[in-house]
This record gives structure tokens, sequence and C-alpha cells, in this order.
């Protein structure tokens, strides 16, 4: 298994204002690869998410490592911190990433993919928190959210597998798909963060889905983050 190189964020590095974090943004945007092959055979598949303490102004992040094939565990790594950027819309992921990536550089070895609890493509610089992780770290990247942030969709069909296009309101340009993981549940919201196409993406959640509608890596990470809060 390749060894994680991953390498933390210089804090020195990581913009304070609005409008430095925009146009960090629209630098990082023509960096993004929206293609690219599914996991293979065997594939180590990071969950990570984080959870936030405003009274301490604290942010935990957990990177949880899963076996594709089996869904089981097989290491994990936490970061906690200072939050590092105010809340601001379309501007998360600069809450969050610097915690997002210590977590990950904790780990022993390197996901072949990572999922976010959130969104890449689908997001209105189509630069969400996956695709920025992925633009940094180099690694493939997508995003399985909740919800459909300020995108479009058709109720996809009841069952398991089926999807509908996420469109831009404006535009129409799918940036993502609404996909159902279980039958007569409601969809999670699939985008492409880096290095994966969205059909592959979509494919990667569903084999990450066998019995809830969140993937397992967003489950064990979710988990795992709100835990190392509270013990901090």
């Amino acid at each position: 298994m390749p060894q994680s190189t991953i390498v933390p964020v210089e804090p020195s590095s990581w913009p304070r204002t609005e409008a430095a974090a925009l146009a960090e943004q629209q630098r990082l945007r023509p960096l993004v690869e929206p293609h690219g092959p599914a996991p293979a055979p065997g594939a180590l598949v990071a969950g990570v998410d984080v959870a936030y303490d405003d009274e301490r102004n604290t942010v935990a992040a957990a990177a949880v490592l899963l076996d594709l094939a089996t869904l089981e565990v097989v290491e994990q790594s936490t970061a906690v911190g200072p939050v590092a950027f105010p809340y601001l819309p379309g501007l998360l992921a600069f809450r969050e990433l610097p915690a997002v990536v210590d977590a990950l550089a904790g780990l022993r070895h390197r996901p072949d993919l990572v999922v976010c609890d959130g969104y890449g493509l689908a997001h209105p610089r189509r630069l969400g928190l996956a695709s920025h992780l992925g633009v940094l770290t180099g690694l493939p990247t997508l995003g399985a959210a909740k919800t459909p942030f300020s995108f479009t969709y058709q109720d996809p069909a009841p069952e398991r597998g089926a999807w509908s296009p996420l469109l831009d309101r404006e535009t129409g340009e799918e940036v993502g798909r609404a996909v159902r993981t279980r039958a007569g549940v409601k969809p999670v919201f699939v985008s492409v963060g880096h290095r994966i196409g969205l059909t592959e993406a979509v494919s990667c959640v569903l084999a990450l889905t066998p019995r809830y509608r969140l993937p397992e890596t967003t489950r064990h990470a979710d988990s795992l983050c709100r835990r190392t809060l509270a013990a901090s």
C-alpha cells in the first residue's frame, strides 16, 4: 500500500479575507480535473468530516480509511484546531480544509479516493470542498451531500440506483446527480470533486451505501469527528 505523502496546510498561506478566498477559488478552479476512473477493486477510500465547537472556535476533523471491497475500517486519523475562516456562503472549504488535510496527513496509507460530506463541482464557482481538497492534495475526490444546495433536480425513480441530473438553475448545466441509495428514501447529491468522472463517482457512492442512505465513509467520519470534539 502506498504511504501517505499528504502535506498539511501552511497557516501563513491560508486566505484570511473574503476577497482573498474568492481570488483563491478563481485561481484553483481551472486546475480541477473532472474526469477519471472509478477506484480499482481493493482500493482504499477515505471519508472526511468535521464538527465544530463555536464557543471555543474549535474544529475537529476525522479521516477514516475503508477497504472498498469489504467496507471494513483500515485506519483512522483526527485533527483538532482553531476554525481557520469565518462562515461565509460558498466559502465553507476555507473553514474546514486545514483540519481535514491535517487529518488526512495522519493516515499511514494514501487514499485512492476521498469522499467528502459536501460538494465538488456542485458549487456556485464550481469549487466546492471536494474539488478544493482534490486540487490541494492531488487525490481523487468526490462530494456526496445531504441536500441539493442551490441547485434543482427532478425526483429520481424510487428504486435504489436511480438518479436524475442536478442542474444549475440559471444555466441548466449538470453539476451532479441526485442518487437514490436506498429504495424509497430521499436521494443524496453526488458531484465530481477531482480526478474522477461523474458516472464513476455515482458508482462509487452506490458501492459505499449497501445498507444506509449515506456512504459508510461519511457515517464513520461523522461519528469519529463528533467523538473527537467531545473529548478535546
